[in-house]
């Protein structure tokens, strides 16, 4: 296949890179950011840069942006892509993206899917991108009434092919409802812990539990911000629930109730363990 990947960034970047180093297919790529083509150019994490003459050649598109971007990438380039071509977006936020893409499909003719790899790092950009980055990782797509099987055995099939370990069927509600507490509430609770004014004497009194709560600290909050943003009704019951939790800590810490905090210790330790995962 052909396949056109907007945005170098970590996904798409990744992307590229486990396509490249993975599969016979080719790679035209598209960055805003000069240096990013320079680099992708130069280790060969694309075959070329994606242009208006090849985008109309891609047997599938890759939509590796922020998700208001991403919209309007489909919306101004509809008209561009090959009818019957697979359109994939993989951003975090799943609501704002199809109700808006899903529509332009059926219009221009393509195949448009929401697609959101459930990978990534505490660090942005192309530099940090890399072909492991998915292998082992759920791959969540929302298929509608459009989705045929066909092109499912094509995702899953092309999915598999770049270390994926299964796929997840949702739809952009449940998506973006259980990715508000998996993902974002974690960012949000990792952000508001290091701003204690004890994070800049932590040097030598850290290990493991401190590095765990603040790694996704380090985030891009451009991005982050749109992300929660597009997602402010899921995210803020989430996280009121964590503020209710943390009151009944703080409750039993005021009241010295080393029962009181005993207990909560250990609902929290059987949920994580009947909950399983990593």
């Amino acid at each position: 296949m052909k396949i056109g990947i907007i945005g170098l960034g970590l996904i798409g970047g990744s992307m590229a890179k486990s396509i490249k180093d993975k599969t016979d297919h080719t790679v035209f790529g598209y960055d805003k950011n000069d240096e990013t083509m320079f680099l992708a150019k130069m280790t060969k994490g694309i075959d070329a840069p994606l242009t208006k003459e090849n985008l109309a050649e891609c047997d599938m598109l890759m939509i590796a942006i922020r998700p208001d971007y991403a919209v309007q990438w489909v919306r101004d380039h509809a008209g561009e892509i090959r009818k019957g071509a697979i359109v994939v977006d993989l951003c975090g936020v799943k609501r704002a993206v199809v109700s808006q893409a899903a529509p332009l499909a059926k219009q221009y003719g393509f195949r448009y899917i929401g697609g959101h790899p459930m990978a990534g790092k505490e660090v942005a950009g192309y530099t940090n991108a890399a072909s492991h980055l998915f292998d082992g990782a759920s791959m969540i797509l929302t298929p509608d009434d459009a989705t045929d099987l066909p092109l499912l055995e094509t995702l899953r099939d092309f999915f598999y092919s770049l270390g994926f370990a299964r796929l997840t069927f949702s739809t952009p509600e449940e998506h973006d409802r259980i990715i508000a507490y998996t993902s974002q509430l974690a960012h949000i609770a990792s952000s508001a812990y290091i701003q204690s004014p004890e994070s800049q004497e932590q040097m030598g009194f850290s290990a493991g539990s401190f590095r765990d709560m603040t790694r996704v600290a380090r985030l891009d909050e451009d991005m982050w911000t749109v992300l929660m943003m597009d997602n402010a009704d899921y995210l803020s019951q989430q996280v009121d629930i964590l503020v209710e939790n943390l009151q009944k800590y703080q409750k039993a810490l005021h009241e010295n109730d080393a029962e009181a905090l005993r207990a909560l210790l250990k609902k929290g330790r059987e949920m994580k363990e009947s909950a399983g995962g990593r």
